[in-house]
């Protein structure tokens, strides 16, 4: 079993942490990645931005497109392109759900975060649409209102 350099399997390598406050995530999957040497090197040291990725359904297949993975330091001549596309290992079924759900207006899937599992790396990606601006007023006053109810709570 591959070094988890003293985390937790799952813990998370790269987090989208902005996902939930643009998109409405409705659905989750969990997908592995076709890496090449030096890209999962990279991805352990942690070296990976999800910020502006998606994924794209394709032939068949599924892609992840516009996720950065920095160069190896010391891959040399074997570094690839840090914005290449990359194949997401998915079940059949599940690529022709994600490939219907996107065919409906204003759907996307996005890469949740990514983590390493038995040594594999794997991606949370997910089925969102865009959230409007008074949807993203609406979930901030609905954690404040339970931040609120929450230490009133613990004095009683």
């Amino acid at each position: 079993m591959a070094k988890q350099h003293g985390k937790h399997p799952d813990t998370a390598l790269a987090q989208n942490r902005k996902a939930r406050h643009d998109y409405a995530v409705e659905d989750t999957y969990e997908a592995g990645i076709a890496l090449t040497g030096t890209e999962i090197k990279s991805v352990r040291d942690r070296r990976v931005n999800l910020k502006d990725g998606f994924v794209q359904i394709r032939n068949g297949e599924a892609w992840m497109q516009n996720v950065h993975i920095s160069p190896f330091k010391e891959g040399n001549r074997f570094n690839v392109d840090p914005l290449r596309n990359r194949k997401l290992l998915l079940h059949k079924k599940e690529i022709s759900k994600l490939g219907a759900a996107t065919m409906t207006k204003g759907v996307t899937i996005i890469p949740l975060k990514m983590y390493l599992k038995h040594g594999f790396a794997k991606v949370l990606i997910g089925v969102a649409h865009g959230k409007r601006e008074y949807d993203k007023r609406q979930d901030i006053k609905k954690r404040e209102q339970q931040r609120q109810i929450d230490r009133v709570m613990k004095h009683y």
